[in-house]
């Protein structure tokens, strides 16, 4: 049986990892504070389809204390990374599969593309560099992440909806790593398929997230209101057709279209966006991987972006009043 590691297990990585346990298959979470120590006292709890179930993963402070592992899977949001870096060094070693369950752009996304963008850096998310020489992208695997879950209280995790993590290598192969971790995802109930075009589905989420998660910190809007109310409606619009028209000449291909896509936006219903609870709980904003990345690609393809780049300034200066 591989070694697993979830670090950050927090709400999506904490579901993660009580339904790999659940199957049988032992996992360590590297964790702090109340909801390591209710973990390791009583521990990880998983409230999911009105079924509460407890579960038992080796749960460490320390990662030092579990070594190298064959999967490491990353749950954090993207500007965590580069200051966890520390701590991720002894749960890597030349075998270790790094798997990005991380929002928006990610640090490997020109991993394995053509010339001109192959191994290219995303400055906007890596602007030190950092990332790619600690986290190589020729050891990370992808993952796109749809299940929605909070921690109701430390050690508890109350499982909303969605069961699926699709997974890609960043050069499109279908590799033994992925299938023997798709493999054990499958096995512990969840969906997670193994795809060639990875940055299509990263595309299609990141569409969404990169129009409403700022919108939603500006304005305050819950999605109904965004995707409702006309006038902001077409901002969102507008924002996403400049981000379409990025991923398109980087390659990517959108499945469905820009209105079907906030449509069903809409039918998530009166939801605060994750960039909303993050400014209400005075916490950073994952503005950069999700917005300011694609502005940052959008000069590599010669594609202009300027209502992008009014909301992306806009949402910088919102951030920074609420920290301030």
């Amino acid at each position: 049986m591989p070694s697993i590691c979830v670090f950050g297990a927090g709400a999506i990585g904490g579901f993660l990892a009580a339904r790999l346990e659940m199957a049988g298959t032992p996992v360590s979470v590297v964790a702090r504070g109340p909801h390591l120590a209710a973990m390791q006292a009583d521990g990880l709890v998983l409230d999911s389809g009105g079924i509460r179930t407890t579960t038992r993963p080796r749960a460490v402070s320390d990662p030092a204390a579990i070594g190298p592992q064959d999967y490491l899977f990353l749950t954090l949001k993207a500007h965590s990374l580069e200051p966890a870096l520390p701590q991720l060094r002894p749960l890597i070693g030349s075998g270790t599969t790094i798997v990005a369950a991380v929002n928006g752009v990610p640090w490997w996304y020109c991993q394995g593309l053509p010339a001109p963008f192959g191994g290219r850096r995303v400055q906007s998310v890596d602007p030190h560099g950092a990332l790619w020489d600690a986290l190589p992208p020729p050891q990370t695997l992808g993952c796109i992440i749809y299940p929605a879950a909070e921690i109701a209280a430390p050690g508890v995790i109350s499982h909303t909806y969605g069961d699926r993590f699709s997974l890609g290598e960043p050069d499109g192969s279908r590799s033994g790593r992925a299938e023997t971790l798709s493999r054990l995802m499958i096995d512990a109930g969840l969906k997670a398929p193994v795809r060639p075009r990875l940055r299509d589905e990263l595309w299609v989420k990141l569409w969404g997230n990169m129009a409403f998660n700022p919108i939603s910190a500006l304005t305050t809007a819950t999605l109904d209101v965004i995707t409702g109310e006309p006038g902001v409606r077409g901002v969102a619009r507008a924002v996403m057709l400049e981000g379409q028209a990025v991923g398109e000449a980087l390659g990517a291909r959108f499945a469905i279209d820009v209105d079907k896509r906030i449509q069903g936006a809409a039918e998530v219903g009166r939801h605060k966006t994750s960039m909303l609870q993050d400014l209400e709980l005075g916490r950073p904003l994952e503005i950069e991987a999700i917005l300011g990345a694609v502005v940052e690609m959008a000069g590599w393809v010669g594609v202009p972006m300027p209502i992008s780049t009014a909301v992306l300034e806009m949402t910088r200066v919102r951030a920074a009043m609420r920290a301030s």
